[in-house]
């Protein structure tokens, strides 16, 4: 089947802007044509594409096609570029899979080097972060798998290393015999959300198997620190992260020389990898020159 670019074009604005009307502004027609070209590849296709709402969503029939009208324009910029084609102003989207701590420490100096792109991130665990690529979802993906998806390719990016750390008042509140199975049964820890193993990782590396201590959900690698600092819980940060707050005294590793290594690997889609190399290099760099590339 081949689709209208137009209608494509329509698609791919309503789903990123969130409504008919933002869309026919970008592009720069009536909300009744944006309406117009809905309805009809909606009809070629013959099925929903978008949820109306407020934001408009779509459906998986609508976000997979958004997607390949993504992929195409940029193709069709790389094949500009290598031919040294005029091309209209603007720039193209790339969706990619990333998880919070890539983002905080080093993710956005690759997207600071990458001109003419605009970057739709989506925050999942590392551990899950493939499954966007499995699903056609993203074109990229930074992940904690270095077997390539079904048709990726994967680079070895380093290797985030991190800590457990807690505020000191904390630490002699719950850990005042030292990090023990028992204490670590009760002390309240730091989980970023239900996929989140990070924390249940290091227990079982240095501490004890199958311990469940109470847990407090924040989204947020922030939060993680900020949360530590006020003595909420204890969490698995970057080191890159909490560097300053280790040397000044603010937060405390619960164990020396116990820290988790999470080696990070960057894959993406072979059919989009030409038009990708760019970014992939920059993604390749900047990992470099902040994750750890010694062998662990």
């Amino acid at each position: 089947m081949q689709f209208d670019p137009n209608q494509l074009a329509a698609l791919a604005a309503v789903l990123r802007l969130g409504s008919f009307e933002a869309a026919a502004h970008a592009l720069s027609v009536t909300p009744s044509a944006i309406s117009q070209r809905i309805k009809a590849l909606e009809d070629r296709v013959g099925s929903s594409l978008v949820q109306r709402g407020t934001p408009c969503l779509g459906t998986d029939a609508g976000v997979r096609i958004a997607k390949h009208a993504e992929d195409v324009a940029l193709l069709e910029a790389a094949v500009s570029k290598d031919l040294r084609l005029d091309r209209a102003a603007g720039a193209t989207r790339l969706r990619v899979a990333i998880n919070a701590d890539s983002l905080a420490t080093w993710f956005i100096a690759a997207m600071a080097a990458c001109e003419g792109v605009e970057f739709d991130l989506v925050l999942d665990d590392q551990d899950h972060s493939a499954d966007w690529l499995r699903r056609g979802e993203v074109s990229a993906a930074v992940t904690a798998h270095s077997k390539p998806v079904t048709g990726c390719d994967a680079y070895a990016l380093g290797t985030l290393r991190y800590i457990a750390t807690a505020s000191p008042g904390f630490i002699a509140r719950w850990f005042a015999e030292g990090v023990t199975a028992q204490s670590a049964a009760r002390a309240p820890c730091l989980v970023f959300n239900a996929k989140d193993r990070l924390q249940s990782s290091w227990l079982e590396q240095h501490v004890a198997q199958r311990l469940a201590p109470p847990v407090h959900f924040l989204p947020s690698s922030q939060a993680f620190i900020d949360a530590a600092l006020a003595g909420v819980g204890w969490g698995m940060n970057p080191d890159q992260l909490v560097a300053g707050h280790l040397g000044s005294g603010t937060l405390c590793p619960l164990k020396e020389d116990a820290a988790l290594f999470v080696p990070l690997t960057w894959q993406v889609s072979r059919v989009m990898a030409p038009a990708l190399a760019d970014v992939t290099k920059a993604v390749l760099a900047s990992a470099r020159e902040t994750l750890l590339q010694s062998a662990q």
